[in-house]
């Protein structure tokens, strides 16, 4: 007789997303069978949810999970694996890859063209049990809890990794725009390295926030290309967060000589490239997605050190859909991260 949990699903493109009964599947050769604990909620749920097509459908979505091993798949040979029923790991975006082309052999396994992403073209975290493939699990460190874990999973690797595409040394003047869930993270990233940091976000109780972590700057969205290059003398490089045209705009303008765009937000949107600034200037533009493998269990060891901290707030997984809708009006002035009982 087969098992069965609630799962937060999407029933077909652009549909509502429900919490709905699923049966949990026997983990295949190479994969492991995961009871979750934690599950962060991101943007690019609500990115995938709004795309006029889907690879797999319906979905459960999710790619922010944190769990413990309750099977491997048939295939496991004693001491062949690095995990063992009971572990603790985490769940990611990349799903799997092909372990073959230059990108996989060379370390850069998120540009991997043959990849399968959790909750998107592979089913997700957002349900009591998920199935992921053993070979891109992540081991969680002990004293990190499951709820502060999840985010570092996406937003904190990510936000990571978009800082050092930055490639600011130390004392520079480095923009984050976009204060939520990656933005948060970012600012601490950076501190930590000796960097300055101008916080520019439309909440006034995102950039309180981004003071209490310690920006040196912060700035209403509206204009603040104008507002750091006039008053503060432009930064070095801007690490945009969000997916707005008109925030990669702001970014761009903010820019010194030499300076570096780095887009991390994921949309349909366009944005016109001004070229002449770009060329004559010298401008960088990047962009950056996930981090290596290295940059995730940094991550991780500064999370169980204490040393970055995501903000989170925890909901049941009943509260999705409105969680989901909270984030879009951008009112989570965090992380929001689904704990299972």
């Amino acid at each position: 007789m087969s098992r069965h949990t609630e799962a937060a699903v999407l029933s077909a493109p652009r549909s509502e997303v429900a919490i709905a009964s699923v049966s949990i599947p026997d983990p295949e050769p190479g994969e492991a069978l995961i009871k979750l604990e934690a599950c962060g909620i991101c943007h690019s749920d609500l990115f995938v949810a709004g795309l006029e097509k889907l690879p797999l459908s319906p979905l459960i979505l999710g790619h922010e999970g944190i769990g413990r091993i309750e099977a491997l798949g048939a295939d496991r040979i004693a001491g062949a694996s690095p995990f063992h029923s009971g572990d603790r790991v985490g769940i990611t975006f990349l799903a799997s890859s092909c372990g073959a082309c230059d990108w996989c052999v060379s370390g850069r396994e998120r540009f991997c063209p043959r990849q399968l992403n959790s909750g998107y073209t592979r089913h997700g975290a957002l349900s009591g049990y998920a199935v992921a493939d053993v070979s891109q699990l992540v081991r969680i460190p002990d004293g990190l809890a499951s709820e502060q874990a999840a985010p570092l999973c996406c937003a904190g690797w990510t936000a990571y990794g978009a800082v050092r595409e930055a490639g600011i040394a130390s004392g520079g003047m480095l923009a984050v725009f976009g204060m939520g869930g990656l933005g948060h993270l970012a600012l601490q990233y950076a501190k930590r390295n000796g960097t300055r940091i101008a916080a520019v976000d439309v909440s006034e109780e995102k950039l309180e926030m981004a003071r209490a972590l310690g920006a040196d700057i912060t700035v209403q969205a509206e204009n603040a290309g104008r507002t750091l290059t006039k008053e503060h003398g432009g930064v070095d490089a801007a690490v945009v967060l969000t997916a707005s045209p008109a925030a990669i705009q702001q970014a761009f303008r903010a820019l010194r000589r030499n300076g570096t765009l780095v887009l991390v937000g994921l949309s349909t949107n366009t944005y016109e490239l001004p070229i002449v600034d770009t060329v004559l200037k010298g401008i960088t533009i990047r962009g950056s997605f996930l981090g290596t493998k290295q940059d995730l269990d940094d991550v991780l060891q500064l999370g169980a050190q204490g040393a970055v901290t995501a903000h989170v707030e925890t909901h049941p997984l009943a509260e999705t859909p409105a969680l989901l809708e909270r984030l879009r009006r951008g009112q989570v002035p965090g992380r929001a991260v689904i704990s299972f009982p």
